[in-house]
C-alpha cells in the first residue's frame, strides 16, 4: 500500500512539472530542482556523486530526507530510478616495521666490583689488625707476599715489572709522597700491571721523632700525591720509614685508617754490593725464613754509589725458588683480608 501511495505521488509530482513546463515556467534553477532550491552534488567516499540540496526555505526537510527527482519525460512510462548502493572502498593495506612493545619492566644492571676496599672494609680491617705492625700472616696457605719499597730511585721499576708479568706474579708496592711526584710514570705503571700501592710516608722522615700533627700530614701528603696517580687511596696499607716506630706511632697510624706493615726478611739488597751484598745472598735469605705468609721486604732504587739493583737481579731466581718449594704470590690485601 506505501509503495502505491509512494508511486502515485511521484506521477503526480512529474504531472505537475510537465504542465508548469508547458505554461512557460522556469527561470535558472537546474531541471528537476524545486523553486528557490539548489541542486548540487557531492562526491562520496566511494567517489560515486550524489545530489543533496540546499534550499533557502527555513522550512524545507534536511537534505538526508530529500528523494531525487527524475528528470521529466512527455511520453512513455515513468520509471523509478534504482538506489545505487556505492560499496566503500577497502582500505589498502600499510606496511611498515612492526614496533615491538617496549618491555613494562627492566632487570636493573648488576652492580659493578670495586678495585678497592670500600671506607666499611677499611676500618673493619684497622680494627682487627689495630696496635700490630704486621711482620708475617698466621695462614695455612703456601703463599709469600713479595713487596718492593719505593723512595731515592726508579731504576729498577721496570726490570721489576716486566719480571713479575713475565712470571704472572703479584707483589705490592710501598712507595713515598717524594716517590710519586719524582718518578710518576713509575707509579702508573705499577698501577696499571694491577700491583696495591700503599703509603710509605711523604718525605720519608722518622716516626719516632715526629709528633703525632707531623705524622699525620706525612700520611695525607703522601696519599694525595700517590692517590693521584693511582686512582686508589694508599689505605690501608702502609709502611713506617726505615721500619722505626712506637706504640704511640702505631696508634697514631691506625686512626688514620692505616694498617703498618713490616716484614719477615729483608734481603739487604739495598746494600749495594759495594756493602758485599751478592744475588746469591738475596735469594738465601729469602729461603732461610721461608715460611707460609711470609712478607718479603726489596727495593726499586739502584744503590747511589755503586748502582747494583740486586734485588731485582735477584728477583727471577728467587721466584723460581720459592716455586721449586710449593709457593705461591699474594699480595698483602688478601692476606689482611683473612684477618690476624
Amino acid at each position: 500500500m506505501r509503495r502505491e501511495q509512494r508511486r502515485a505521488g511521484v506521477v503526480l509530482a512529474t504531472v505537475l512539472a510537465g504542465t508548469l513546463v508547458l505554461a512557460g515556467c522556469g527561470g535558472d534553477d537546474e531541471p528537476g530542482a524545486a523553486p528557490g532550491t539548489t541542486t548540487t552534488t557531492t562526491t562520496s567516499e566511494g567517489g560515486v556523486e550524489e545530489p543533496m540540496s540546499t534550499s533557502t526555505d527555513a522550512s524545507a526537510p534536511s537534505t538526508r530526507d530529500v528523494v531525487p527527482t527524475a528528470e521529466p519525460t512527455t511520453a512513455g512510462p515513468t520509471t523509478t530510478p534504482q538506489p545505487t548502493t556505492a560499496e566503500p572502498p577497502t582500505p589498502t593495506p600499510t606496511t611498515g616495521p612492526t614496533q615491538t612493545p617496549a618491555p613494562t619492566s627492566a632487570t636493573p644492571p648488576a652492580p659493578r666490583p670495586t678495585a678497592t676496599p670500600t671506607a666499611p672494609d677499611v676500618t673493619a680491617l684497622v680494627r682487627a689488625w689495630r696496635g700490630v705492625d704486621v711482620e708475617a700472616f698466621a695462614t695455612e696457605r703456601r703463599v709469600v707476599a713479595l713487596t718492593f719499597d719505593g723512595g731515592a730511585s726508579d731504576t729498577a721499576v721496570a726490570d721489576i715489572l716486566a719480571t713479575l708479568d713475565r712470571e704472572d706474579v703479584v707483589a705490592t708496592f710501598f712507595v713515598t709522597g717524594s716517590f710519586a711526584r719524582s718518578y710518576p710514570e713509575s707509579v702508573r705503571a705499577i698501577a696499571r700491571a694491577g700491583h696495591p700501592v700503599g703509603n710509605h710516608s711523604d718525605t720519608h722522615p722518622s716516626f719516632p721523632d715526629s709528633t703525632d700533627e707531623q705524622i699525620r700530614a706525612e700520611l695525607r701528603a703522601a696519599d694525595g700525591s700517590i692517590s693521584a696517580l693511582t686512582g686508589h687511596p694508599t689505605a690501608p696499607l702502609f709502611r713506617f720509614p726505615f721500619g722505626d716506630r712506637t706504640s704511640l706511632d702505631i696508634e697514631v697510624v691506625n686512626d688514620a685508617g692505616y694498617v703498618p706493615i713490616r716484614w719477615t726478611a729483608d734481603t739487604l739488597g739495598w746494600k749495594g754490593t759495594s756493602e758485599g751484598i751478592t744475588t746469591a745472598v738475596v735469594r738465601d735469605r729469602v729461603l732461610s725464613t721461608l715460611r707460609p705468609g711470609q712478607v718479603v721486604l726489596m727495593h726499586v732504587g739502584a744503590h747511589p754509589d755503586d748502582g747494583s739493583t740486586l734485588d731485582a737481579d735477584a728477583l727471577p731466581g728467587m721466584i723460581e725458588d720459592l716455586r721449586s718449594r710449593g709457593y705461591g704470590f699474594v699480595t698483602l690485601p688478601d692476606l689482611l683480608a683473612e684477618g690476624p
